[in-house]
């Protein structure tokens, strides 16, 4: 083993978080505000749910950021084009609905952390996700979700700034365009984190069982 995946496969076997970052229905479901996300992401969800799944065999912290609104959109940020668009959209992502509810296909355990955000870019703000990991003395956080163009990206930054090592599973994160996403992935996230695969990161998890 090379220098730099006995690097990985260490700080995998350490204090780690898996952050799940708005796998929800009424972003990436059938009722996605954002279809094309919806269908870049398709093809990521089931490694996604394989990380939620061997994170929770290994006793791992899984995190769910969730984005939520109000019916009445009080007090909704308006500052960025994004948040307009999402107000547009006619599907606001209600607490308490549907669209604010993990995937089914990744799920909730009793033991999984679910953080909701009406504001911001990522959870790495105003939510308490830092507070969260230090508490439990995380020093790596593995990055799942979306969307590279935005959240992810955000969350990476913000987690680096914050101190923690970042991995990255590159397939386990979309954006759009996907050819958009890699270009990120490879030309940004490498810079700052271990980009992997889904397959590496199990691997490394079992050995923890």
């Amino acid at each position: 083993m090379n220098r730099s995946k006995q690097g990985m496969s260490e700080r995998l076997l350490g204090e780690v978080a898996l952050v799940i970052q708005e796998c929800q229905k009424g972003v990436i479901g059938p009722d996605s505000l954002l279809p094309l996300l919806a269908e870049a992401a398709a093809p990521v969800v089931p490694n996604i749910a394989a990380l939620a799944h061997g994170a929770r065999q290994a006793g791992i912290p899984v995190v769910h950021a969730i984005a939520t609104t109000r019916e009445d959109g009080y007090g909704e940020p308006r500052n960025a084009p994004l948040f307009a668009m999402a107000a547009r959209a006619g599907r606001p992502l209600l607490a308490g609905t549907p669209a604010a509810e993990v995937l089914d296909e990744i799920g909730l355990d009793d033991r999984d952390l679910v953080l909701p955000r009406r504001g911001g870019l990522s959870p790495i703000h105003d939510t308490g996700l830092v507070s969260l990991l230090r508490n439990l003395g995380i020093r790596t956080v593995v990055v799942a979700g979306v969307s590279v163009n935005v959240a992810i990206l955000d969350l990476v930054l913000g987690s680096v700034n914050a101190g923690f090592s970042v991995t990255v599973p590159r397939d386990a994160v979309a954006g759009v365009p996907s050819s958009y996403a890699e270009s990120v992935i490879d030309n940004t996230f490498k810079l700052l984190a271990d980009v992997v695969h889904t397959k590496d990161v199990l691997a490394t998890w079992t050995r923890r069982e």
